[in-house]
């Protein structure tokens, strides 16, 4: 079963008490279940177990009242008739595909009535209301009551965003890594150059010394060299002075 499956079969069996929220549920279904839907849809279902159970015979009761239960009954009631959900493992993605602009635009301002930001666009002779982020799509669902759909998204981003932290904490280390080796290889390409040209011994004390240990230790971070040299050297330190090799390598035109 599809997500968005799912979604509609967990709407369907949700069953306000009120019977002003069941016509109002009521009116949505009569007024946009499509006529060629199959008599074992979710909306046709439903729309026959609300007439049974408000004794209203109508396909379409005008059930015009503001009430915010009511406001959450007609949009499950929409949603059942003419709403989809992507499966939020690909994509983020829920829309209503109406008929005509009015209804659209009604629906639209509905959702907003819930603090919800939809989007409205034209697709060929229909108009689709669509939300395209994942916390306007769960908070949508609680507005309906699909709170079982609505958990498991939930766990699913929450399981992304950690996913997604753990990629990002790997890249960065990586690269970190990468950025290390390949100074490390610039050093001892320096390095080298000096011993050819001028002899690492010509070197004054601290920068011999600092040559050597790096030319000793190719992998080891600047903090690590640091601890090498005697006496230690900070950090800050350890990088004065391989720059004063960089340079003095950078000054050197080898025949």
């Amino acid at each position: 079963m599809s997500f968005s499956s799912g979604v509609k079969e967990e709407l369907e069996n949700i069953y306000p008490n009120a019977r002003h929220c069941q016509l109002s549920e009521l009116s949505a279904l009569g007024k946009f279940i499509p006529e060629r839907s199959s008599a074992e849809s979710a909306a046709s279902r439903k729309l026959l177990s609300l007439q049974k159970k408000t004794n209203m015979i109508e396909k379409y009761v005008d059930a015009d009242n503001r009430r915010s239960c009511c406001l959450r009954a007609y949009l499950r009631g929409v949603f059942l008739c003419l709403g989809s959900v992507n499966d939020p493992e690909r994509s983020y993605n829920l829309e209503f595909v109406l008929g005509n602009k009015d209804d659209a635009e009604s629906i639209r301002d509905l959702i907003a009535s819930f603090d919800i930001e939809a989007g409205m666009v034209q697709r060929k002779k229909s108009f689709v209301v669509y939300i395209k982020e994942a916390e306007g799509i769960v908070d949508l669902l609680n507005v309906m009551g699909a709170h079982r759909s609505l958990m498991y998204m939930e766990s699913l981003r929450v399981e992304k965003d950690v996913r997604n932290n753990i990629n990002r904490k790997v890249n960065c280390e990586t690269a970190n890594i990468v950025k290390t080796v390949n100074a490390s290889q610039r050093q001892i390409e320096d390095i080298k150059k000096i011993d050819r040209v001028l002899g690492i011994d010509k070197l004054e004390e601290p920068l011999r010394q600092m040559a050597k240990i790096r030319l000793q230790y190719s992998s080891a971070s600047l903090a690590e060299l640091g601890g090498y040299l005697d006496p230690p050297v900070g950090k800050s330190g350890v990088n004065h002075r391989l720059r004063k090799l960089s340079e003095i390598a950078e000054g050197i035109t080898e025949d």
